[in-house]
């Protein structure tokens, strides 16, 4: 078994860190914004709720607040597979027999794929807006129009 000098262990184990890093990052961002997506979209309902008066009807599979969980959970995984991953390249760089392996980049992109076939619908569903907004009561009393 041929063992790598110290130096270049170091820099394999550093480059092994640095994209541990990455996928932290990564796995941040996905939460953070599957947070903000499912909050913004109770913030638009609440807020056409005091406009229109009127409740939203929300599909019970396509909305914000399960794209949003979708996106939590999908950064809660690509944490536990980053982790599963750097320990994994670590034992391999210790017994200098590392093998890349494409699997993770291939699952990766099928969740992302998958995640971004789900935001979709929610592009593409449009609420009927009135022509024009509802006169507030305390004006109609006042025969202001």
């Amino acid at each position: 078994m041929d063992k790598l000098p110290k130096i270049d262990r170091q820099r394999e184990h550093q480059a092994n860190e640095r994209t541990f890093l990455a996928w932290v990052r990564t796995s941040i961002a996905l939460i953070s914004f599957g947070i903000a997506i499912a909050r913004f979209g109770i913030f638009l309902r609440q807020l056409n709720l005091a406009i229109t008066q009127q409740e939203t009807r929300v599909n019970p599979l396509t909305n914000s607040e399960n794209l949003g969980l979708a996106l939590v959970i999908s950064g809660i995984f690509t944490i536990v597979l980053a982790a599963w991953r750097y320990n994994q390249v670590f034992w391999q760089i210790e017994r200098a027999s590392y093998k890349p392996s494409r699997l993770i980049v291939w699952i990766m992109t099928g969740v992302v794929i998958i995640l971004g076939l789900f935001c979709i619908p929610l592009l593409l569903w449009r609420n009927k807006v009135p022509s024009r907004s509802p006169v507030p009561r305390q004006l109609q009393s006042r025969n202001l129009y």
